[in-house]
């Protein structure tokens, strides 16, 4: 009969210090990631003078005071009437959108009316799926603020949105 040798079988991994040091090392990376992540999450956010300056402000000045500087705000906002269409796609599905616009300086009827026509023809060539979810109501938006902009001459800054429903 032949005798068969065993070998001891050799180390094929690394060895068990270095397994420690690599873990030590991960470890270490977690901590400073983890501490660096926090502290940027609870450093206190930069203020505008002019929220910071408002309280002062409200307690210096009258009520009238007060209504006249919100009444030129005002002046800057348009309210589109309500658009009641259906979508491309499906065709029997309805939408409502109520909007205002908000100029760079004093409001223009005449440029709101055709920025509400506009708007119209839009939301006539828009199809449900593209506005499903959050990133959709983003991208309508986006899309109705540089329509706005354009039709206006750029002196349309921002839409704002009251109502979006879909029947």
């Amino acid at each position: 009969m032949s005798a068969v040798e065993q070998a001891a079988p050799g180390k094929s991994g690394p060895s068990f210090i270095i397994q420690i040091a690599v873990l030590l090392v991960l470890t270490l990376a977690a901590l400073g990631m983890g501490w660096g992540g926090g502290r940027y999450l609870i450093s206190p956010l930069p203020t505008d003078k002019t929220t910071s300056q408002l309280p002062e402000k409200a307690k210096d000045t009258k009520s009238g005071q007060k209504k006249a500087s919100q009444g030129s705000k005002d002046e800057n906002v348009v309210a589109i009437e309500p658009i009641i269409t259906n979508l491309a796609a499906p065709s029997t599905v309805w939408v409502r959108l109520e909007l205002s616009l908000v100029f760079d300086g004093p409001a223009d009827q005449a440029v709101a009316r055709a920025i509400d026509q506009d708007i119209l023809a839009y939301i006539r060539t828009v199809k449900l799926a593209e506005v499903e979810g959050p990133s959709g109501f983003q991208h309508l938006r986006e899309d109705l603020e540089e329509r706005a902009s354009v039709r206006s001459g750029g002196r349309v800054k921002k839409i704002l949105i009251g109502t979006l429903l879909f029947e």
